[in-house]
């Protein structure tokens, strides 16, 4: 049975008519990766290594030194790097890591699951990944290994039986991921995908190749050949696509209407108003930060510019320099959120644009705000 109901929402600037069904909804299944796409980091990537640092989420579970790339990085970035030229599958950030190297070297990913998994039920587990073109070799020779436990070993090498059993206090599930080809293609990404049946222990999951370098299903392609075989790899999936159909009630009281922005228009963050003399964001402008990237990655084609302001307390030069830093703060924290830093700019008006009066401590708050414009280029 499907039942209409019509709400209408007052906003402050538009009128909202939303027409909502309560019904058995059939729901894309719930993928258990935390920041699958690499896009949230606690820092844009500025050296080899330290991805354990940059990415939220993810960790290397051995001393191997896996790589973090992302747009907003000079040294780091994406398309062009050390190894190769590759943009983003999704979004603007993708992890690097040897899948193949001299004396058995290796390095891994490793995440923690939104849930561990259920014993008996079967998941699909996938991934995109591609040789970089510095690469010598192309492997068919791919692994995820299962834990209860975060993995912290002190090697460099294969993490293989002897290496994952030392710790016994752990539980593990370990399968290779079948490939009838050498993953070769340095041009396009290439969907890596496996269905397994979990035991109930997995929480941590690991990816790479587990394989000595004798054991590794590998071919040359070069004639010289020292270097390895280095993968760039992005949106790492684990579903279970027979789960039920989910029930999602709507009420008045839980639906919301998205915010629209009208292109060429200025709007201002509401909870931006700074302290004085300040240009740090707290947690509620950071919130609105968030939305407002949400809103900017469900639009791929815009793009923004954010312009810092002040009151007209102190020197035009000084004010000047503050609203600089207001407009970068919020600039900064959408890229750290995975804004591409192409489809940003900012600038600082200093007291030029108040939008009320200084001559009262409410109005100069007022003016010491961020405002942005959205616009398709």
């Amino acid at each position: 049975m499907v039942k209409l109901a019509t709400v209408i929402l007052q906003k402050t600037k538009y009128t909202y008519t939303i027409i909502f069904f309560l019904v058995y909804l059939l729901c894309h299944a719930q993928n258990l990766v935390k920041n699958p796409s690499f896009e949230q980091f606690e820092q844009c990537p500025v050296k080899l290594g330290n991805l354990d640092a940059d990415v939220v989420q993810w960790s290397t579970p051995t001393l191997g030194s896996t790589d973090y790339f992302h747009s907003c990085s000079v040294h780091m970035g994406t398309p062009k790097n050390f190894n190769g030229e590759q943009a983003a599958k999704f979004g603007s950030g993708y992890a690097g890591l040897y899948l193949y190297a001299p004396d058995d070297y290796r390095e891994y990913l490793q995440g923690e699951l939104i849930t561990p998994l259920t014993k008996g039920e079967r998941y699909e587990l996938s991934f995109y990944i591609s040789l970089a073109e510095r690469s010598d070799f192309a492997i068919r020779e791919f692994g995820v290994l299962f834990s209860d436990k975060p993995l912290n070993f002190a090697t460099k090498k294969n993490i293989s039986n002897k290496v994952r059993y030392r710790e016994t206090t752990n539980r593990y599930h370990y399968f290779r991921i079948p490939e009838t080809e050498f993953l070769k293609d340095t041009r396009d990404w290439v969907e890596v995908r496996t269905t397994f049946e979990a035991k109930g222990m997995e929480r941590y999951m690991i990816l790479g190749n587990f394989e000595n370098n004798a054991r590794t299903l590998k071919t040359k392609r070069k004639r010289v050949a020292k270097q390895g075989a280095y993968y760039y790899l992005d949106r790492v999936s684990l579903v279970n696509p027979e789960k039920p159909l989910v029930e999602i009630a709507v009420s008045e009281n839980t639906v919301e209407a998205e915010e629209v922005y009208e292109l060429g228009e200025e709007h201002t963050f509401k909870n931006l108003l700074f302290e004085f003399d300040q240009y740090e964001l707290d947690k509620a402008a950071k919130k609105e930060v968030l939305s407002v990237y949400a809103y900017l990655k469900k639009h791929p084609g815009y793009y923004i510019t954010v312009h810092g302001h002040t009151d007209n307390v102190g020197r035009q030069s000084y004010n000047r320099i503050l609203s600089e830093k207001r407009s970068q703060a919020v600039a900064r924290e959408l890229i750290r959120l995975g804004l591409s830093k192409t489809r940003i700019t900012w600038s600082g008006k200093g007291r030029e644009f108040p939008i009320a009066s200084n001559d009262t401590e409410i109005g100069r708050q007022q003016n010491r705000r961020v405002s942005f414009i959205l616009n398709k280029r």
